[in-house]
């Protein structure tokens, strides 16, 4: 498998001194240990969600960095690792700066019982939680290869493929869009309560929302997101745009572009649909909004009360 749109063969390379490791273990549930990294060191993607893992070190093999790695960062041993895929990253024009073998394991043990010695957090995530995090691109690539084949697959020469991700060009820089509801009733708004556990702003308070994926447009995203998360039935013809948040979170390079729709008409009652990621939905006083509430929400639901349409975040 390459993932690379325009994949002509092998690339040109700068030389990579050292190839890096990783680690993509996956429980029996069917989730993957991701691993947050720290978002202000000079450090490869820093803020973002990866695996557990890092570069061999001057006469050491693939398999010692890996078994090397996985002790100093997390004290594991992990018995039965198998090469399963190469993820080379390309710069914007198409050369090879970077490469990775990532090993495919299996661990069964709870998160907070594993000791962290790098990073912020480790925590155990289904793949579909990935569109909601901040990711490393060859990361969500390798967990996409696996859930398209999870078995360790070789070509005659024994190499496992290879997963190809290039660096967005300076030029062209990439932005996020999220999609939101505003369900107001009788000068109150419709909030869900996030579950502790969910890998976006887990124990606050937030619209139905959520990303918007490849070929979907923003209204179809906001139709499919009620209809997922709270049973809501929407047409795209009742949805009216009211606010932009254009957002740059700490530590994050990517701008986030945040559309808020109210609608006009709706069928049905509110309904929680996904428990793991929302535990209650309810209405709240636009004048009184608990706390807390995911930031950029917040201020979208002042500004849409004073009739503003656009706020910037985070670009001071």
């Amino acid at each position: 498998m390459t993932v690379d749109a325009d994949d002509t063969g092998s690339p040109p390379r700068h030389p990579v001194n050292h190839p890096g490791t990783a680690a993509l273990l996956v429980d029996d549930a069917g989730r993957y240990l991701l691993h947050l990294r720290d978002a202000h060191k000079p450090i490869w993607r820093p803020g973002h969600w990866t695996l557990l893992g890092g570069g061999t070190e001057p006469g050491e093999t693939c398999d010692q960095g890996i078994a090397r790695e996985l002790r100093e960062e997390a004290r594991l041993h992990v018995p039965g690792l198998v090469p399963f895929a190469t993820v080379e990253t390309l710069d914007p024009a198409g050369t090879l700066v970077d490469e990775v073998l990532v090993y495919l394991g299996t661990l069964n043990r709870p998160a907070h019982e594993i000791p962290l010695y790098e990073g912020i957090q480790l925590r155990w995530t289904h793949a579909a939680e990935t569109a909601h995090m901040l990711m490393d691109p060859g990361t969500a690539a390798v967990i996409a290869a696996h859930r398209a084949g999870p078995r360790t697959r070789r070509d005659t020469n024994g190499r496992v493929p290879t997963v190809r991700v290039r660096e967005p060009g300076t030029h062209r820089e990439g932005n996020v869009v999220g999609a939101h509801l505003v369900l107001i009733e009788d000068g109150a708004v419709l909030l869900g309560h996030r579950h502790p556990d969910s890998a976006y702003a887990p124990s606050t308070w937030h619209v139905p929302a959520g990303q918007r994926e490849p070929g979907e447009s923003t209204l179809s995203c906001v139709v499919r997101e009620a209809a997922e998360e709270t049973g809501l039935i929407i047409d795209e013809s009742d949805l009216t745009l009211v606010h932009t948040v254009d957002l740059l979170e700490p530590g994050s390079a990517v701008p986030r572009v945040q559309l808020f729709f109210t609608a006009s008409r709706r069928r049905g009652t509110p309904a929680v649909l996904k428990p793991d990621r929302c535990t209650e939905w309810r209405f709240w006083p636009l004048a009184a909004l608990p706390e807390p509430t995911v930031d950029h929400t917040r201020a979208a639901l002042d500004a849409i009360a004073r009739g503003t349409a656009y706020t910037a975040m985070g670009w001071d």
